[in-house]
Parts: C-alpha cells; structure tokens; sequence
C-alpha cells in the first residue's frame, strides 16, 4: 500500500521560493507521480507530473517557474517552485499512481494514492 507523505509548505512573499517535498513508503520509486492544488472553493487542479520514461508535465500557469522532480535513491518527490504569486496559495497535494490510466496527467482521477497536503501561503 502506497503512502504520501509531503511537506516544504508555509508562507513566502511574492517573488520567493520553497521546494515542496512528497516521500514515499510501500513501493520503490520511479513511480508515475504529480503534484495538485485545491484553491479556496475549487477542485483540485493538475500543476505538474513525471512519468516514467516520459518529460514532465506542466499546467501553463506554473511552467517555466515550477520544475517537478523525482529522487529514485530517496523515494521523494519534488516541487520548486520559483517566482511565487499570490495566486498560487493554495493546498498542495501529492499524488501517484502503480497502473495505467486513460487519462490526462492533470485529472486526479489519473491518480490512486494522495498525501494528507500541505499550504502554501505566498502574500
């Protein structure tokens, strides 16, 4: 059984930076894995997603300032994240899969197993 654990989140400044991190137990990473958000009131949105053998997976409000990133020697995931907005406060949540899926990296339902989350608060 899969476990996620993340951690890294708090708050920063606009402008700032943190690098959010997700371990895994119960299976040896390279797993296929990604990282979501929940705003305040919505659904939880695809940020970013590594597959195996595949490039990563950006959504286009974050690319080219978020990089995801995988530790196989740590079991960890990872999120930096760069040049924080505002509008990227949110709950941020781990998330892998062991299967194949039919959909899209950025539909939680690509994903069977999800960390507790962690804030991120940039002001």
């Amino acid at each position: 059984h899969v476990q996620l654990v993340e951690s890294g989140g708090g708050s920063v400044q606009a402008g700032g930076s943190l690098r959010l991190s997700c371990v895994a137990s119960g299976y040896t990473l390279p797993m296929n894995m990604g990282w979501f958000r929940r705003l305040p009131g919505q659904e939880r949105e695809g940020v970013a997603a590594i597959y195996i053998g595949g490039s990563p997976n950006y959504a286009g409000s974050v690319e080219g300032r978020f990089t995801i990133s995988q530790d196989n020697a740590k079991n960890t995931l990872y999120l930096q994240m760069n040049s924080l907005k505002p509008e990227d406060t949110a709950m941020y949540y781990c998330a892998a899969r062991t299967t194949g899926t039919w959909y899209r990296w950025n539909s939680p339902r690509a994903y069977s197993y999800w960390g507790q989350g962690t804030q991120v608060t940039v002001s």
